[in-house]
């Protein structure tokens, strides 16, 4: 099980500086969100600055582009990084991919595969000379000419993780993708009962091994070592909690452990736009349970116990709390413990 952090999504032209900083506190990886920027351009800064750590999208928005323009991006970040590029995709709600990208939106799983294939298409025809013949159910790639065809290089294309919760899309990524990437609303039971067989089910049908797919964690986590900020942090992850759980996407994990009804009530809060009165309905069982709360070495053991052997990353963060600090604890405790 390997270790990773975020650059800090609004600071990314510190994007190299935070990559050597981890890699020296120890983390075998760092990952960008899209959010209020770019998730490749950081990590172009991040590859020139590092030699060891890997370097990820955590996600990049499928959707909101063409494959071809994801395999380039990709591609080149595979070059300046030496091989420690993957790129991590995830589809985003049709919302934001018709409204705010002005993108087509259907069926997303079915999509997300077809992306793949193509994406790897693309890249077969530049590291292996392949003819560019690619027709798929919703992408068509069959123009390329000298001019635009990449020179193949020694790295070679990067491994490709989807971020999934659904059946279809877990599937998806056990079909055809090298990662699954779970989202932070979820539990170790979640993926072990859940994910994990969704994952193994999608492996099966394309011939493929389930242990072929990596598992990538992010689950939220309040430390408890500094006293000052233990108000900040709690307060901070019982927000996004009642912000996930009010997203009909995400009531099966709810529903899982019995919390079905809280979902009804914290949507009904959300079409009110009670935001604030949200947060004050995640008890504390549930809290305890969705996250992992404690100071820096009970959460190191914890996080050993119920993700070594299930998931090959974690990458625990504390949610809108600039507290780097506290996760590098928590990090360093597992080194303690395993050393």
């Amino acid at each position: 099980m390997k270790f990773q952090t975020s650059i800090d999504r609004a600071r990314i032209e510190t994007a190299g500086q935070q990559a050597s900083r981890a890699e020296q506190a120890g983390y075998d990886g760092i990952a960008t969100v899209e959010a209020l920027h770019d998730p490749f351009i950081p990590l172009a800064l991040a590859a020139v600055e590092t030699e060891r750590i890997a370097l990820t999208t955590g996600i990049a928005v499928a959707f909101a582009r063409s494959p071809m323009t994801t395999a380039q991006a990709a591609y080149d970040l595979a070059l300046l990084s030496k091989g420690r590029f993957t790129l991590g995709l995830g589809s985003q709600i049709k919302p934001h991919i018709e409204k705010r990208f002005s993108m087509p939106w259907s069926r997303p799983a079915a999509r997300m595969r077809d992306y793949l294939l193509a994406l790897r298409a693309i890249w077969s025809c530049w590291q292996d000379g392949t003819r560019l013949d690619y027709d798929g159910e919703f992408y068509r790639h069959t123009l390329t000419t000298p001019n635009f065809t990449p020179e193949a290089h020694e790295y070679g294309p990067p491994k490709v993780r989807i971020a999934a919760v659904g059946p279809r899309m877990t599937e998806v990524a056990g079909e055809v993708s090298d990662g699954l990437i779970c989202h932070a609303f979820t539990t170790p039971q979640y993926i072990r009962e859940v994910t994990a067989p969704g994952v193994r089910t999608g492996a099966e049908r394309a011939g493929r091994r389930a242990s072929e797919v990596e598992l990538i964690a992010a689950p939220m986590v309040a430390v408890l070592d500094d006293d000052d900020r233990v108000p900040e942090i709690l307060r901070s992850i019982r927000k996004k909690l009642a912000f996930y759980g009010s997203t009909p996407a995400y009531r099966a994990v709810l529903e899982m452990h019995g919390w079905g009804a809280l979902h009804d009530e914290l949507h009904a809060l959300s079409r009110r736009g009670e935001w604030d009165e949200m947060a004050g309905r995640i008890t504390d069982e549930q809290l305890h349970t969705l996250a992992v709360i404690g100071e820096s070495r009970e959460i190191a053991g914890r996080l050993i116990d119920e993700y070594d052997g299930l998931c090959s990353w974690v990458s625990p963060y504390i949610p809108d709390v600039d507290a780097p600090d506290l996760i590098d604890r928590v990090v360093a405790e597992v080194a303690a413990l395993r050393s």
